[in-house]
């Protein structure tokens, strides 16, 4: 287990699949420590949960939650994140993050823990990838879409934080930040921070077990 200095907030990035490496990297730039999380030891212990926040990344999400599957990682996930350790989920783990997802790959699930609907692929194939200024509640985000879904339905209790060309592609729920684009792979780490601020808060007031 990865040792923290006193202060330094310790954040665990899924590392199944995706932009393990870019979360990695844009986590080290705030001066938090970033965990690979593999097996359910890295996340749950005798000691209780072992980091102070999570990272779901990008990368293909009918893959992740079979990995995650493979790794009996499921559960351990979803219960640390009801019990709200605070999460960060980008793009295909913003569909993992999701109660429901629209047009599913075969057999395809999610942890269920954010009140929303995704639309996989919703914004086009791979040549349709773009970067684009995104507005968002937390501030303007350099942000790339890659085979990006959408967000259709957003549950009670739901903040829409950002939209593009038209459709919801950000959201907060308490603890759980969902967004449908890649901020580390331009270097932007405003929903990082955002994030750090969740980890440093008191509490989470609203996170989604009490809504569930």
């Amino acid at each position: 287990m990865v040792t923290a200095q006193p202060g330094v907030p310790r954040i665990g990035v899924l590392a199944l699949q995706g932009g393990v490496r870019e979360h990695i990297d844009a986590l080290a730039a705030l001066q938090a420590l970033p965990v690979p999380i593999r097996r359910p030891a890295d996340l749950v212990g005798p000691d209780g949960v072992r980091v102070d926040g999570l990272v779901l990344p990008g990368g293909e999400s009918s893959v992740l939650d079979r990995l995650a599957r493979i790794f009996e990682l499921t559960n351990p996930l979803r219960e640390v994140i009801a019990q709200g350790l605070p999460t960060l989920g980008t793009c295909a783990g913003l569909i993992l993050l999701a109660r429901e997802i629209e047009n599913p790959a075969p057999g395809q699930t999610s942890l269920g823990v954010l009140d929303v609907t995704v639309d996989r692929n919703a914004f086009g194939s791979q040549v349709h990838s773009e970067v684009a200024d995104v507005d968002t509640v937390w501030g303007p985000v350099r942000a790339a879409f890659i085979r990006a879904p959408r967000i259709v339905r957003v549950g009670e209790g739901v903040r829409e934080a950002a939209r593009h060309r038209g459709q919801v592609v950000a959201v907060e729920q308490g603890n759980v930040i969902g967004i449908a684009f890649h901020p580390e792979l331009t270097g932007d780490t405003t929903v990082h921070r955002r994030l750090l601020q969740l980890v440093s808060a008191p509490s989470c007031d609203e996170g989604p077990a009490a809504r569930q």
